[in-house]
């Protein structure tokens, strides 16, 4: 079974999020896409973060209802901060019949050079990357590499920083969560401070 890994704290998850996991699991090889929560991002202050449970029981309600996308808590149980590379070395000996991909936006493609052991990711893996409006030099080498695949996804910018800062301030962003997480959100009071 083909698998695309689509990262993400997911903080919250939001129909961006879906509208691009839905299109790679629609429109090319990919069997399933696994919505990996990532726990901790080396990138990221985690006390922006909600509790790990949350988001997951968030992309889980988000997810219930498309067959082909599935949450994955498999970083929970990394040593932290995780890098990508040794997830990808622990799905491979946990699912030895399955072939897992990267899915990632054409900004994550560009700084892809600096991730932990990139080479080895993409002798292994395929990377398959949707369009995202950013003004960075583009990395051409990796553009053209034989494992990256670029997909003509729609252009999604909504991001969960902006979700997270207009539940504060009080303004209504329901049309961009799903009803179970714009519930599961409310009903928690989360991101109200």
């Amino acid at each position: 079974m083909k698998i695309g890994l689509y990262f993400g704290t997911f903080n919250p998850i939001h129909v961006g999020h879906l509208i691009i996991a839905n299109h790679m699991a629609e429109h090319t090889d990919l069997d399933q896409i696994w919505l990996v929560v990532t726990p901790h991002n080396p990138l990221k202050k985690k006390s922006t973060l909600l509790d790990d449970y949350h988001r997951l029981q968030m992309v889980f309600l988000a997810t219930e209802d498309y067959p082909k996308l599935k949450p994955s808590d498999i970083e929970f149980k990394l040593s932290q901060p995780n890098y990508t590379v040794n997830t990808l070395v622990h799905l491979e000996e946990k699912y030895p019949s399955h072939e897992f991909s990267l899915i990632m936006g054409e900004d994550n493609l560009k700084s892809f050079h600096k991730w932990k052991n990139y080479e080895a990711i993409l002798e292994h893996h395929n990377i398959y990357v949707y369009p995202r409006i950013s003004s960075e030099v583009e990395n051409v080498e990796l553009k053209n590499h034989p494992k990256v695949h670029l997909i003509d996804a729609p252009v999604v910018e909504i991001s969960s920083t902006f979700i997270r800062n207009n539940i504060k301030s009080g303004k209504n962003i329901r049309p961009l969560l799903t009803e179970k997480v714009w519930e599961y959100i409310d009903h928690n009071l989360f991101y109200k401070k």
